[in-house]
């Protein structure tokens, strides 16, 4: 298990906690959101920097590993942005099995003194475009601008990632990513066995949903001691899958998710613990689209300072005093049907100057988790919830 993708686990579900009570369903690109963070985390000093390391869990997980095999000493050699670049470069390699594309770009304030330092290791790291813009007299055209650059890069899913009067003449500096992925199943579902059934949001309302159903054989495996199963359904090429973690009974996602961790979510999906059995799968068609204003989420998850006038350090960004976080807000988009998936998300933050054996049966049809992994890696590139198709 590579420690960043061990580190990527532990932040998607340090952050699902977080977003959990917000609504019934949920999506986010916990790629999207880490690669935001680790661009502001190359112009952080001080406990700012550290606090957004802690956040991003590669020092926790490098920790826990110091006493294993050379390759973990390696890769600990390795700061977290070489992660970073390692992983974009992978994900980003041209591929005919499906659609994936993870780029970043940032937006300074025109004339503003960024250090020459900072701009190069944000290039290098993260493949990032670098682009000046007049906040201080055009905050309105900047931010049309930004917005388009997301839209082109998400095919048009992710509209107005900052809404209007987001941006203003104090804007010095914004740091996007953007993540996009469409791909097929490796077994399609036959629309002609697609029809009207009963998803259950709890023991007493159902609702109508579209149930795609096929009998295929799929990595599986049952979760006694948590009371579910996984299956894995994978796109084709199998380089990327979709995992569906099914409680077994209709109100079973609360107790759950309590009993959700990193380790136990590795050892779930790794090949070995899954068996290739033949499955009966039902899964609903789904479309879901959220947007997520995170400074609380990442506040509570331990990076208070960078939104703090008083205390956030920024000086690896520029000697200029008084720079702060003003926001960071996450837009996500998937849509799953016979054919496959199609899924983005774009991250931005903001920064501103302040004056401070057997056929089983697989039948999704009541609430549930899944995600998109990248089975090289095993990074988590989308995580969400469905309770209400």
């Amino acid at each position: 298990m590579h420690l960043f993708a061990e580190a990527t686990m532990k932040f998607t579900l340090e952050l699902y906690l977080q977003l959990r009570g917000s609504k019934d369903n949920i999506f986010y690109s916990p790629l999207s959101i880490m690669t935001a963070l680790g661009m502001l985390q190359l112009g952080a000093k001080g406990n700012t920097e550290k606090q957004i390391e802690k956040v991003l869990q590669f020092n926790e997980v490098a920790k826990k590993t110091t006493k294993k095999s050379t390759e973990c000493h390696d890769e600990e050699a390795e700061n977290v942005h070489d992660q970073f670049q390692k992983l974009m470069t992978h994900l980003n390699k041209r591929n005919d099995a499906y659609d994936l594309n993870l780029v970043n770009s940032i937006y300074g304030a025109k004339e503003f003194p960024f250090l020459q330092e900072f701009l190069e290791d944000i290039k290098k790291f993260y493949h990032a475009n670098v682009e000046s813009l007049d906040f201080l007299h055009a905050a309105e055209e900047s931010q049309k601008k930004i917005n388009s650059w997301v839209e082109s890069q998400t095919n048009g899913k992710i509209k107005d990632l900052f809404p209007r009067g987001t941006l203003s003449s104090s804007t010095i500096l914004v740091l996007v990513n953007a993540v996009y992925f469409k791909g097929q199943w490796d077994h399609k579902f036959d629309e002609k066995h697609t029809r009207e059934e009963k998803f259950w949001l709890n023991k007493n309302t159902n609702k109508s949903v579209q149930m795609m159903t096929q009998k295929n054989d799929f990595n599986f495996n049952s979760l006694e001691d948590v009371q579910a199963k996984i299956v894995e359904i994978p796109y084709k090429g199998k380089g990327l899958s979709m995992f569906v973690l099914l409680p077994n009974e209709i109100d079973g996602l609360k107790k759950l998710e309590e009993k959700l961790t990193a380790d136990k979510l590795i050892e779930w999906t790794s090949p070995q613990n899954m068996d290739m059995i033949e499955l009966y799968l039902s899964l609903p068609r789904f479309k879901v689209e959220e947007k997520y204003d995170l400074p609380t989420p990442l506040e509570n998850m331990g990076m208070p300072d960078a939104f703090n006038p008083q205390k956030a350090d920024f000086s690896g960004l520029s000697s200029t005093h008084g720079l702060v976080v003003s926001s960071v807000v996450h837009k996500s988009f998937v849509e799953v049907n016979e054919e496959g998936t199609e899924a983005t998300a774009a991250t931005g933050v903001e920064v501103s100057l302040t004056s401070a054996g057997i056929t089983e049966d697989f039948t999704c049809n009541h609430p549930f988790l899944y995600f998109i992994k990248d089975n090289k890696t095993n990074s988590i590139l989308f995580f969400g919830r469905m309770s209400c198709p």
